[in-house]
Parts: structure tokens; C-alpha cells; sequence
């Protein structure tokens, strides 16, 4: 994750309970990565929240990378 990208990502105890969220703006990191989840698209998430910017989309997947990094989640094993 570089400088500017972790520049683009915010977190106040005063708006949205302290989640991360894309500075500037009320979206939180967490919704931009369920979109892209979903499949959609930079352009289709930037259409959906006009405030989030594509380098907003980048660096809210740039973020969430770094904390796959960072904490594992239990993945249940395939039978």
C-alpha cells in the first residue's frame, strides 16, 4: 500500500463509529470491498457512490490486501 493510498483512507471515532472509511466521504472501506466482491466494477462503484473516487476503489482494496496480511480468518475446510 503506498503513502498516497493510505492518505485516501480515514478513520474518526466521530464519523461512522471510527470504521475506515474513504476520506472525505461517509463510504466505509468495508462496502467498497463488498462491491468489488460482488463483481462490480470500478466505474459501476464510483457510479454507485459518486463522493468515492477509482483511486478511492484502489486504495480501499490496497487496504483491505494489507489486512488479509495482517490477521488470518478461519476458512472451513473443503470436504
Amino acid at each position: 500500500m503506498t503513502a498516497e493510498q493510505l492518505e485516501m483512507i480515514s478513520s474518526d471515532p466521530q464519523v461512522m463509529h471510527g470504521q475506515a472509511a474513504i476520506a472525505g466521504t461517509r463510504v466505509p472501506v468495508s462496502v467498497i470491498l463488498d462491491c468489488l466482491a460482488a463483481g462490480m466494477t470500478a466505474h459501476e462503484i464510483t457510479a454507485e457512490y459518486p463522493s468515492v473516487t477509482p483511486a478511492g476503489v484502489r486504495a480501499a482494496a490496497a487496504y483491505g490486501a494489507a489486512l488479509a496480511r495482517e490477521e488470518l480468518l478461519p476458512i472451513p475446510k473443503i470436504r
